[in-house]
């Protein structure tokens, strides 16, 4: 008897959603054929620190952290007002238990040791965790798509670059296989995984329009394919959408243009104030919850620094230079003054609420405790001192900071807990499935911590992956049914 179809699944991108997906379901046995659209895999999970956030791992209990998948959801809804989707959501958390165990038998590492940063292999506190939870792979993101894409090759998984699917091919109600340049591809099951929206100007005003404050600051680090083709797959079938205006917003200077990694950090010194010229934040608030203080104040903030901060920036970095300060200067974008009152008055707020803000500023810093905002800890949890610098060496300087630097967008296919489509009705698509930025339903308005969008890929490309290889395993046993009958 001839197979009746191409394939047991197709999978739709292969980012870090998309490979986990494939791999996931060829180790069940099924054949499957993982599309994608640019001319390498990887997407957006390849350009990450490929942090994974996961609950009750063996990275934890190693390091003596006491966690488990029912405290990380309980964490993860709170933040979120429970606004998520909780069966999806406690999901992801207990599947998230098992995703490092899975991830290092594929070759990845990820030491037992405590990391003080997203960019050093170990355990970190990567976001607004109530314990650490983010697992820093070594080699980053590239790393761990490297890992996933060899794993793809030992486990026969077939693969198309450069092939974006233009539909999904859906017959009496259940998916049939996916349609590329007017060629049908058959399979009783596909997984959307094709990524965000971020690269799509027009859906991104659409669907996350609070990036409109940042106006012509914003940037975009997410992969070029992440262009939503989910949304116009919802469009033409019927399916829902959730998480509308909500994403993953980065805080920057106005002036920068590229991801930390090549932009560099602003001063250590440095202290944020509002437009009456008063400190109103913690300057390394967890970029979790960041853009959300800055939506308090107006949507941006001031960056005010010194000239010895200045000088003392590393070079080699893209935008967070000495002489790159001096180049934004001059084009008005940042502002520079001889005295705080000069500086206030640039900036169009009280001067004596600055000068106050910034007496203290150096006070508490000087004696290692912000009694404010509590930044003391969070420099702590960054392995870094407590004792700032005094900002009191003239000329000063203030740039806005904005939450300008778009990195992932959560508008996706809703899901339920199985990581099977919803349509508008209720009703799932037999054989659909969604993973990643793809799937909507658990990213919320609250990004939970570093690691959180990789996990989420990785967890629902895995759980996407099983379910779509069991479909395949019971249709293959009934047809052999009726074969014998």
């Amino acid at each position: 008897m001839s197979e009746p179809y191409d394939y047991d699944l197709i999978v739709v991108g292969a980012g870090g959603a998309g490979l986990a997906a494939a791999i996931a379901a060829a180790q069940d046995g099924a054949r499957v054929l993982l599309l994608e659209s640019e001319t390498e895999v990887g997407g957006s999970t390849q350009l990450s620190a490929g942090l994974l956030t996961a609950a009750g791992t063996g990275v934890q209990a190693a390091l003596g952290v006491e966690d488990s998948p029912a405290r990380m959801f309980q964490h993860y809804m709170d933040l979120n007002q429970w606004r998520v989707l909780p069966g999806p959501v406690r999901m992801f958390c207990e599947e998230s238990s098992t995703i490092v165990d899975w991830v290092t038998d594929l070759g990845v590492e990820i030491p037992a040791q405590i990391s003080h940063s997203a960019h050093m292999p170990g355990l970190s506190r990567a976001g607004v965790e109530d314990v650490w939870r983010g697992h820093v792979p070594k080699d980053q993101g590239y790393g761990l798509v490297v890992a996933l894409d060899k794993a793809r090759a030992r486990l026969g998984v077939d693969l198309a670059l450069g092939s974006r699917v233009d539909d999904v091919l859906i017959r009496d109600g259940e998916v049939a296989g996916v349609v590329v340049e007017d060629t049908e591809i058959t399979a009783p099951s596909v997984v959307i995984a094709s990524g965000g929206l971020a690269a799509d100007p027009e859906l991104v005003a659409k669907y996350f329009p609070e990036t409109s404050v940042a106006g012509e600051a914003l940037f975009v680090v997410a992969a070029p394919g992440s262009r939503g083709d989910h949304i116009g797959i919802a469009e033409r079938h019927g399916l829902s959408l959730f998480g509308e205006g909500w994403g993953l917003l980065l805080v920057t200077a106005e002036f920068q243009r590229y991801h930390h990694w090549q932009s560099g950090f602003p001063p250590p010194s440095r202290i944020h104030v509002n437009t009456d010229g008063r400190r109103c934040m913690d300057e390394d608030a967890p970029y979790a919850v960041s853009p959300g203080i800055l939506k308090d104040h107006g949507g941006w903030v001031w960056s005010v620094f010194d000239e010895s901060a200045r000088t003392a920036l590393p070079e080699g970095y893209a935008d967070w230079t000495a002489d790159r300060i001096s180049e934004e200067v001059a084009k008005g974008v940042v502002r520079r003054a001889e005295t705080l009152e000069e500086l206030a008055g640039l900036m169009e707020v009280p001067a004596e609420n600055l000068a106050a803000s910034v007496e203290r500023f150096n006070e508490m810093f000087r004696n290692g405790r912000d009694e404010d905002f509590l930044r003391h800890e969070t420099l702590a949890g960054k392995g870094a001192g407590p004792h700032l610098d005094p900002i009191g060496s003239g000329p000063f300087y203030a740039v806005r900071m904005m939450p300008a630097e778009l990195v992932c967008t959560h508008t996706g296919l809703q899901i339920d807990a199985h990581t099977r489509v919803v349509k508008t009705d209720g009703r799932v698509v037999p054989g659909l499935f969604a993973a990643g930025e793809a799937a909507g339903g658990i990213l919320g308005e609250r990004y939970v911590g570093g690691g959180n969008s990789v996990a989420h890929a990785l967890v629902l490309g895995r759980v996407a992956g099983r379910e779509s290889a069991r479909r395949a395993a019971e249709i293959n046993e009934k047809q052999k049914e009726a074969a014998d009958a």
